[in-house]
């Protein structure tokens, strides 16, 4: 998991001149946040990160979700592109919903992008339609996710390929 500077994507986003500005704004900001009964506040954690100085601190980090939330609360031009692509992809997924083989279109657009071949996107739909019927299947047999679901997974895998998922031979 990837976590973001809260201060630093602040400061970019509200072109603070210096840290302090920024770590300013995102105080007022989160005690904002805070009395509106947001829980973006609640979802940032403190890290100890390399400061510009090279010493390590203690800083607000968010995950990208986290992140993208914290943006659209800052009314900043550079902010703009972002809220609108997040409002365009709400928007797509809001559709997907409605149609899912819109989802289903928009991947095979996004393989074919990549260089991937068709051969090679129809075997990648299949392969997910396999594992979706396996699953469901554990399921209907109470073999709860997580743990019990890893182990099968793992032995599939091996019988495959002769590694462990972890890539260690059998």
């Amino acid at each position: 998991m990837w976590f973001f500077s809260v201060v630093d994507v602040i400061g970019i986003l509200t072109e603070q001149s210096d840290v302090n500005g920024a770590r300013n704004y995102w105080k007022v900001l989160k005690n904002r946040l805070k009395n509106e009964g947001s829980q973006v506040v609640t979802n940032c954690n403190r890290l100890k990160l390399t400061a510009q100085d090279g010493k390590k601190r203690l800083t607000d980090v968010a995950d990208a979700e986290t992140m993208l939330r914290i943006v659209q609360s800052v009314p900043s031009p550079k902010a703009e592109p972002v809220k609108l692509w997040l409002a365009k992809v709400g928007h797509e997924r809001i559709k997907e919903m409605a149609d899912p083989s819109i989802a289903l279109d928009r991947s095979r657009e996004y393989w074919k992008r990549q260089g991937r071949s068709e051969k090679w996107i129809e075997q990648r739909m299949r392969g997910q339609d396999t594992r979706n019927k396996l699953t469901d299947y554990w399921k209907e047999h109470d073999i709860k996710e997580g743990r019990e679901f890893a182990i099968l997974t793992d032995i599939i895998h091996q019988e495959w390929s002769g590694l462990t998922t972890r890539g260690t031979r059998t």
